[in-house]
């Protein structure tokens, strides 16, 4: 009985560090996605400029 619960322990602490593991990969993702998804915004914001000036100097 007491080797498979020290086997049980064992496995459950593999799940668990691959757990831990993927977390930390999806934090690294969501954090380049929150950085493009910025940058993205940015641009658009700079081209809504530049095309609201170039319709307000052909009025």
């Amino acid at each position: 009985m007491k080797e498979q619960v020290e086997s049980r322990i064992n496995e459950l602490r593999v799940e668990l560090e691959a757990g831990q593991k993927a977390m930390e990969e999806l934090d690294i993702q969501r954090s380049n996605i929150t950085y493009a998804l910025l940058r993205i915004n940015g641009a658009i914001q700079v081209l809504e400029e530049l095309l609201n000036k170039d319709e307000a100097s052909v009025s």
